[in-house]
């Protein structure tokens, strides 16, 4: 049996008419390789005068990896970073020991109607570099190694894939697919370059199957290790992978803060909420409160 667990999402309101599926970290798994957590947003459709933005708030412990489907994001961060994220792009943010950013929509695009999807993901750093001078990385689309077979399309994201290397740096093996198929039988490997891996899918269509058993859609769909994986379909599908070495040890986790030591965890709330993490040139009016929990 390839499927270790089906993981039904949470719903959770980032902002007025925009919730966002959150599959990590959960009671089944509280992450997937050193993917701790999981968020799939959309698609949502706004309108001029729609806020979907998600104010200044802080990070330590991880790197967030951001991947449009449809539409653009505009990042921020105090690094001083300014990036327009569109579909195909790999955004790669490394907090360490702390960074502060935003995510709004593009100026160009407020007045517009429009529509956003798409993933953040949080990549828990080991312990040798939770503390690591904070960092950003953008691998354009164009960027992105494919592999393709006539019928599977692949586009290596994060990590390795058949001898393809994505340009995006990581602190361990990790890996990030993108996967589409026009129907038909496709390996997934248990060794992707890095050892053997935890693994998890994440279908956007329905029809997907793992060594014959249902992937369900939207569901985040975790792998058993050790065995290579043939997921099938009879007609087009589009999904993810994610997965790699599991973390070296347990994490801490509260609000968007990771660390393995909890007392780290509570200082960067005393961090937070002094404003003493740093703030964002050019977007340093407003920003997310500690919450009361």
């Amino acid at each position: 049996m390839p499927i270790r667990h089906v993981i039904d999402p949470r719903h959770t309101e980032l902002s007025p008419g925009f919730t966002v599926r959150r599959s990590l970290p959960s009671l089944p798994a509280r992450s997937v390789g050193p993917f701790v957590f999981f968020d799939h947003f959309g698609p949502v459709d706004a309108k001029p005068g729609d806020n979907h933005d998600v104010r200044p708030h802080p990070h330590i412990g991880l790197a967030t990896v951001t991947y449009m489907l449809e539409g653009a994001q505009l990042h921020r961060d105090s690094l001083g970073s300014v990036q327009r994220i569109e579909p195909g792009a790999v955004n790669w943010m490394t907090a360490g020991r702390g960074i502060v950013h935003s995510e709004r929509t593009p100026p160009d695009l407020r007045d517009k109607d429009r529509r956003t999807h798409g993933l953040q993901l949080w990549v828990g750093l080991p312990k040798s570099a939770e503390e690591a001078e904070p960092s950003f990385q953008h691998a354009e689309a164009a960027s992105i190694p494919v592999w393709k077979d006539g019928v599977t399309t692949v586009r290596v994201l994060v990590g390795t894939f058949d001898g393809l290397r994505s340009p995006v740096k990581t602190f361990a093996p990790t890996q990030y697919l993108d996967i589409s198929t026009k129907g038909g039988r496709f390996t997934l490997p248990a060794d992707f370059g890095g050892g053997i891996a935890e693994r998890a899918i994440y279908a956007f269509d329905a029809g997907l199957e793992a060594d014959d058993q249902p992937v369900p859609l939207e569901r985040l769909t975790v792998l058993e290790p050790g065995s290579d994986v043939v997921l099938a379909s009879n007609k087009k599908a589009r999904f993810v992978v994610i997965g790699g070495a599991p973390l070296d040890g347990p994490r801490h986790m509260w609000w968007n803060f990771v660390s393995s030591s909890q007392d780290r965890i509570d200082q960067a709330k005393k961090d937070w909420s002094t404003m003493a993490m740093g703030t964002i040139p050019g977007d340093d009016t407003e920003w997310i409160p500690l919450p009361n929990k």
